[in-house]
């Protein structure tokens, strides 16, 4: 009769881990969708930040800010770059340069 009561309390045991070594997967994946979701928020604001920056550049100069440092140091942009890669391509002055933000993968 006691390795009855054992074996029962043993599988009821092993369910319950089973159960939360399952719940622990669900919230750990829901986890990384929500830093890859902030990560994605946080590329497309910068993206638009220096956009922004580049066309009060325009608007004010004439002209396409040369780089990202130029917009930093005269428009007041800030750019983590510990998290992102800015890549700004200017084709000309008068045209609007190609702008990717990218995570910075170390």
């Amino acid at each position: 009769m006691k390795k009855k009561k054992t074996a029962t309390y043993i599988g009821k045991a092993v369910l319950w881990l089973a159960i939360l070594a399952v719940a622990f997967a669900f919230f750990f994946n829901g986890l990384g969708n929500v830093t890859e979701e902030v990560s994605e928020q946080g590329r497309t604001k910068l993206e638009d930040a220096v956009r922004r920056a580049a066309v009060a550049c325009y608007a004010a100069e004439g002209a396409y800010p040369p780089d990202v440092e130029y917009m930093v140091e005269h428009y007041g942009l800030t750019v983590d770059e510990s998290r992102y890669i800015v890549h700004y391509e200017i084709f000309a002055e008068n045209l609007m340069p190609d702008i990717t933000v990218l995570d910075n993968v170390q």
